[in-house]
């Protein structure tokens, strides 16, 4: 099973991801988290301005995932479309276009994760935004996508992370 966890930054996917891969259900799944840090270290701008060349590595590690069989990640085609479609120094068309190419792979998951921010405070990393405004931004872009580009089964989750577990394997059964 493809499961990919969405939702915008600072609401816990990281930790949901590996949480999940510990259950019974999930053991013989790969956990595949964010490399951020790296990213951002290779000079790819991360959150408030990511440029089209930076996305389009987002969309290259997200097809990787989808290449794999068992695998749980904290990261989908929606998070980077989500980031891409607010990206400032890309534009319009270019976005467009984007997003229609990368969608295209979307039902490869068989099973999309919303991580609701409700509830969660921000977490300051050391890597991503802090800016609530923007983090909402994410939120409203994800859940707009979600809904233009339907995935096979969506499941909204919220809460503690044991609460968003049995939530998960309750609509996964």
């Amino acid at each position: 099973m493809k499961i990919g966890l969405t939702g915008t930054m600072s609401v816990g996917k990281s930790t949901l991801a590996r949480a999940l891969g510990e259950t019974d259900m999930f053991k013989d799944h790969s956990v595949q988290t964010e490399r951020s840090k790296y990213l951002r270290d290779q000079g790819i701008a991360l959150n408030t301005d990511s440029t089209l060349k930076g996305q389009l590595v987002f969309a290259a590690e997200r097809s990787i995932e989808l290449m794999h069989s068992n695998i749980i990640t904290d990261r989908t085609v929606y998070d980077v479309c989500a980031f891409t479609l607010s990206a400032k120094s890309i534009g319009w068309y270019e976005k467009r276009q984007f997003v229609d190419l990368v969608m295209n792979i979307r039902n490869d998951y068989d099973a999309i994760i919303y991580v609701s921010p409700e509830g969660v405070d921000i977490e300051d990393n050391g890597v991503r935004t802090t800016d609530a405004e923007y983090r909402n931004k994410i939120d409203i872009t994800i859940r707009e996508m979600l809904t233009e580009y339907p995935p096979n089964k969506l499941i909204t989750v919220k809460g503690s992370t044991e609460e968003r577990i049995n939530t998960i394997i309750s609509q996964l059964i």
